[in-house]
């Protein structure tokens, strides 16, 4: 990306904008935003919000600005762990990431501001915490004027949460179309009737929905609106929301992944502590400073280089088993794992105008080193990716690779075979490790005890 070059997730706000300089991320703050600004840092809304890990921190900057015409301040913010989407999340990291936003806006409220938008894409989870990283998102408060950011709360955190609860929690990927907030119109045809008795939800969305449609083919006098809603008023809005995020409940429903490592068929006791083992010690050899990992399930391995201090994306395409991983690392107050919804067969693509507002998966980031533990045969035979794919689509991501091979005499490739023919002939040890030698050194190769599986502590050659 060209130095100064606005960032494609911030080019709508005439407030300010992203840029890029010298591979540092800044944000330029505009003359028109100037007056709301300085209330946010001088009310102590600032300060409140970043001692209670509401609010990214930032540092004023007097570096030259991308568009000095416009320029008021620049500020470079805290630097992110990982960029994540909210069509990324779980239940519970989107349900704590609404309630997050309506938090900040109590707080708000007592400073004399308000915040003038409530998109998801404006909370983060950093260091264990979601918080908002948009400092432009507050804006003074005028007694008498409506909450501005009420339906863009409500298309953004509550539809997808009802739909996750009364519906299908895989439901969440329909932001991944509407990136604006799934509409409340869809949100209501697709909710069940019964929500209709829910007071919060005939409320926000189904009557929310129906008032948009009334209002939407009608020219309106702005100047003859006298919408006014008095700051009793404005906070039974926010307490009402609040208290319908609060009792959405996910409906938990068992799936084939979720309690994969207390399955009998999965490993032995003695082998998946000699896995344990192994994988802490490759960790240590290599001692990354990121790592993903990939089919993290409910973290289990993650939480070897979480624990030691690493920055950890923990990926799984099983909704629950993300969910179970978010809530143990939240229990365990962990600051250095972050759980994610990803389908690596369909990973998230560039979204957005001219495809540049929300990144793709690969290009957020690259870590150190890659796990991909009790993966390669769901890819490999479940998906018919070919061996030689896989290990350049592996070789891309990082310079370090921690791999497992499942031969089929193991159980669990028994099984994906047990429905379909055998058309895969160079699914074996030798074939694996014929095709990512073309990519990798094998540093190390171990069997894990009590299996035939086989974990390769891989470096990319440097002449790849």
């Amino acid at each position: 990306m060209k130095s100064n070059q606005h960032l494609g997730a911030s080019f709508r706000d005439p407030s300010g904008f992203l840029f890029i300089r010298k591979g540092l991320l800044y944000r330029q703050i505009n003359h028109i935003y100037r007056e709301n600004y300085q209330n946010l840092m001088d009310s102590g809304l600032y300060g409140e919000l970043v001692n209670s890990h509401l609010l990214i921190p930032h540092e004023e900057s007097d570096i030259e600005a991308a568009d000095p015409q416009r320029a008021y301040k620049i500020i470079r913010p805290e630097p992110l762990q990982f960029i994540s989407y909210p069509y990324e999340w779980c239940f519970s990291q989107l349900k704590d990431a609404a309630l997050a936003t309506l938090k900040i806006q109590k707080i708000a409220f007592e400073y004399g501001l308000s915040l003038k938008d409530c998109s998801a894409y404006n909370i983060q989870f950093h260091h264990g915490h979601p918080l908002l990283i948009d400092t432009l998102s507050f804006e003074t408060y005028r007694e008498g004027e409506p909450w501005v950011a009420y339906r863009q709360f409500c298309q953004h955190f509550l539809a997808p949460l009802a739909l996750m609860t009364y519906r299908d929690v895989r439901l969440s990927a329909l932001m991944r179309t509407h990136i604006d907030g799934i509409p409340l119109d869809l949100a209501s045809n697709l909710l069940q009737r019964r929500t209709w008795l829910n007071f919060g939800l005939l409320s926000h969305i189904h009557l929310h929905a129906a008032s948009q449609k009334h209002y939407a083919d009608k020219t309106v006098d702005k100047s003859t609106v006298t919408r006014q809603m008095s700051p009793t008023a404005f906070l039974g809005l926010i307490d009402n929301l609040e208290g319908a995020i609060r009792r959405l409940r996910l409906r938990i429903q068992k799936t084939e992944w979720e309690d994969y490592y207390q399955e009998a068929h999965s490993y032995t006791t003695e082998g998946l502590q000699h896995k344990l083992l192994l994988v802490g010690e490759y960790i240590d050899i290599i001692q990354p400073g990121s790592l993903w990992d990939l089919g993290g399930n409910i973290g289990l391995f993650s939480r070897l280089a979480s624990d030691r201090g690493i920055v950890t994306v923990s990926f799984d395409v099983d909704h629950n088993a993300v969910e179970q991983n978010y809530l143990t690392s939240k229990g365990e107050g962990s600051s250095y794992l972050l759980p994610l919804v990803l389908d690596l067969t369909n990973p998230s693509p560039n979204l957005g105008w001219h495809n540049n507002e929300r990144m793709s998966l690969f290009d957020r980031s690259s870590p150190d080193v890659v796990l991909a533990l009790a993966l390669i045969h769901h890819l490999a035979i479940s998906n018919n990716v070919p061996l030689e794919w896989l290990a350049k689509f592996f070789s891309s991501l990082s310079p370090w690779l921690v791999i497992e091979f499942v031969p089929k005499s193991d159980p669990q490739v028994g099984r994906l075979l047990a429905t379909r023919e055998d058309i895969f002939p160079d699914y074996s040890q030798e074939g694996f490790e014929r095709a990512f030698s073309e990519h990798y050194t094998m540093q190390d190769t171990t069997q894990v005890r009590d299996s035939d599986r086989i974990l390769y502590l891989m470096k990319k050659r440097a002449d790849v």
